[in-house]
């Protein structure tokens, strides 16, 4: 194949195109391509809201002729595309103003939470000891032990023995409460048939007498009251020689897991107190508590066994109607931390 080459700085004539009477003109010579001229700039889209803030500040850059500030990003938009990127630019920080807002309500909100979880309950309105049913009780504090003496639950009293006063280990009257002088005993110290009245068949009466005989009884202290809304409370601490007859005859002669095996006064039939929190649980003390199954008659009963070392305490309280949860939870768990 042999190439045709055109003499230098003799343009080619071009051919006629078919039915044209008038040759065109010459053409002219094409600029080399590494020179060719470039074309015409095209504004780049600005997307509705732009991804990073515009690299010049509002208030640097020098107002136009017509008075529009012409805003580039990165440098790049023409002022073609200034009325755009300035109404994109408020729509941003409407957005971000927005979004701080709520970042800063939700960080209050949490924080506020977060403070009511860590306040008393007396310090949130609403949840102080007169709205949640709790009794104002005097402040407590456990007897002082004889000297040299462990106390119930140390590694070196292997018998789990009370050596405080038992009378001094029976839970006070909360304020307001009117005091049951039946119980007060003689020199503090509660009879066993004072005791045994708590219960209201007679065989059941006989029975649990002759299981404190057997399981070798020393002292019942007790106390009693009425609170300022009606409820009756009563609470016995039966004391014998060693922890392990105190456990052994709360745990298999006078409660079961879900009821107690002896009816008190007032009572036909009881249950397992499902609502009683678990959390409520004292070290080292064994708690059985039951509440009065449905129906009940005037009043309902709530009622719970305590093992405590050598000592075993029972704590019932009754109301007309419905007994309550609240003071009775509060009086179970204030009676074993003293006995623990």
């Amino acid at each position: 194949m042999t190439e045709q080459t055109t003499p230098t700085g003799t343009p080619a004539e071009p051919e006629a195109a078919p039915h044209q009477s008038v040759p065109p003109a010459p053409a002219e010579p094409q600029p080399p391509a590494a020179v060719q001229a470039p074309p015409a700039p095209v504004a780049p889209t600005v997307p509705d809201l732009p991804q990073a803030p515009p690299a010049t500040v509002q208030g640097q850059v020098p107002a136009t002729a017509d008075g529009q500030v012409p805003v580039t990003v990165e440098g790049l938009v023409p002022e073609a595309s200034a009325v755009k990127v300035k109404k994109d630019r408020r729509v941003l920080r409407a957005v971000l103003r927005w979004t701080a807002a709520t970042v800063v309500f939700a960080a209050v909100g949490t924080a506020a939470a977060y403070g009511i979880t860590r306040m008393e309950r007396t310090d949130v309105p609403g949840l102080a000891t007169q709205a949640d049913g709790r009794w104002d009780y005097p402040t407590i504090s456990k007897p002082p032990l004889p000297s040299g003496s462990p106390g119930p639950f140390a590694e070196t009293n292997m018998s789990g023995s009370h050596y405080a006063d038992l009378r001094k280990l029976v839970l006070p009257a909360p304020k307001g409460a009117k005091t049951d002088t039946a119980l007060r005993g003689e020199d503090g110290w509660l009879t066993r048939k004072a005791f045994l009245a708590e219960y209201a068949e007679k065989a059941d009466r006989d029975t649990v007498g002759q299981l404190l005989t057997d399981y070798g009884l020393r002292h019942i202290a007790a106390r009693g009251w009425t609170a300022a809304d009606g409820t009756r409370t009563r609470i016995y601490l039966l004391q014998f020689d060693t922890a392990a007859v105190a456990e052994d005859l709360a745990s298999t002669q006078l409660a079961n897991y879900d009821s107690a095996q002896f009816a008190v006064r007032g009572v036909t039939g009881t249950e397992r107190d499902e609502k009683f929190p678990e959390r409520a649980a004292v070290d080292e003390i064994t708690r059985f508590a039951y509440t009065e199954s449905k129906p009940y008659g005037a009043e309902q009963v709530r009622e719970a066994y305590l093992s405590a070392g050598d000592t075993i305490a029972l704590v019932v309280q009754s109301h007309k109607g419905v007994a309550k949860a609240v003071p009775f939870q509060q009086t179970v768990i204030l009676q074993s931390q003293l006995l623990g």
